[in-house]
């Protein structure tokens, strides 16, 4: 355990930052100080807030640093309370990124402590921080995630060309296929596709009203393209968020006939062509798990892993929590879910998900 963050230094504002929670008026404000900072994410955005609340009924805490009257620094958090999975202070849950959004490393270290502070107070058995590089590095940490991210390039033939021959051929029988994209206003077939999707991996769905929360929250930086083949009938689907100029392919779903169809390659590569047409320059694959399919097929796409730093203050116990499917006390659980009927597991996989955030 760690009584203080010990954040890398850089240039400091001239007087040290204080810090305070987020006034209700302020979230336009906040969303405008997330669009200019360097360190801010989409998941930084003040839309997570509303959602986490009132999907999943977690209280946020959104920190704001200040200094000589101006907005240095913000920092997400909620608390996931669980009666199986213990309680923790996160920034951020269901969010791959997360942690201080800074203009200097001052602020950021000021919102650091002060989490931990708020940690305290309330209790919780850990703090969370899912940083994108290390912020603490004298605090425990989970190596057990990566990101991947690539330039888009400004000409389409130029990224088809980047993506490796294997892939490529991937893609190319997709449209030999006759698979098409289809930009939907609804969640309703992606909802459809993700949930036989991670029913067939064993693990628990979001509720549909996640799916349709975030459209509505997000509008057009909510964006689901659904793959339908050469019948018009949907077989695999992904809900991608624009922030800046990313695009982040976040969620995805596909039946298992979509293999054969080349759907799974396919899908992404008419994502990234309209990416690039609209002139994002960032493909975020987002965090994969190492020692995964997920983790393998992103490096088949060409894109290197980098480490994502997700750091814990401890309260509690003396070992960083290990809540994901690898860990090898949850496989007779997805041993037993992938057998449960569809319907059920749709019922109960929300109670259960929003404990793991």
């Amino acid at each position: 355990m760690h009584a203080e963050a010990t954040v890398e230094r850089q240039a400091l504002p001239a007087r040290a930052p204080s810090v305070r929670q987020l006034e209700v008026h302020e979230a336009e404000k906040w969303d405008a100080f997330v669009a200019e900072c360097r360190d801010a994410t989409f998941f930084h955005r003040i839309g997570w807030r509303e959602i986490i609340e009132d999907v999943f009924g977690h209280r946020c805490y959104y920190l704001v640093a200040e200094c000589e009257g101006s907005w240095s620094g913000v920092l997400p958090l909620a608390v996931v309370r669980s009666r199986l999975f213990g309680h923790a202070l996160v920034s951020l849950p269901f969010a791959v990124y997360g942690g201080p959004a800074a203009n200097d490393s001052e602020s950021a270290h000021a919102l650091v402590v002060a989490a931990g502070e708020l940690a305290r107070t309330l209790n919780v058995d850990h703090l969370e921080i899912r940083n994108t590089r290390t912020q603490c590095p004298d605090w425990p940490r989970q190596d057990l995630y990566v990101t991947f991210r690539r330039q888009i390039f400004g000409d389409v033939d130029a990224n088809m060309l980047a993506i490796p021959r294997k892939q490529r051929a991937m893609v190319r029988k997709g449209i030999k296929n006759g698979l098409a994209v289809e930009i939907d206003s609804s969640v309703d077939r992606f909802f459809a596709l993700y949930a036989d999707n991670v029913h067939r991996h064993g693990t628990p769905p979001f509720p549909r009203r996640y799916f349709a929360r975030l459209q509505q929250v997000f509008g057009e930086a909510c964006e689901i393209q659904t793959i339908v083949d050469s019948h018009g009938r949907p077989i695999s689907g992904v809900l991608s968020f624009y922030f800046r100029d990313e695009v982040l392919p976040y969620y995805a779903g596909d039946i298992d006939s979509a293999r054969d169809l080349a759907a799974n390659d396919f899908k992404y590569w008419p994502l990234m062509r309209r990416a690039c047409e609209r002139g994002i320059r960032v493909f975020d694959y987002v965090r994969s798990k190492r020692g995964t399919g997920a983790f393998d097929f992103k490096k088949n796409w060409g894109f290197e892993p980098t480490p994502l730093s997700y750091e814990y203050q401890l309260f509690k116990s003396d070992r960083v929590p290990e809540h994901n499917p690898l860990n090898p006390k949850y496989a007779a659980f997805i041993a037993l879910w992938r057998r449960l009927p569809r319907p059920l597991v749709n019922a109960l996989g929300p109670a259960i998900i929003r404990n793991l955030g």
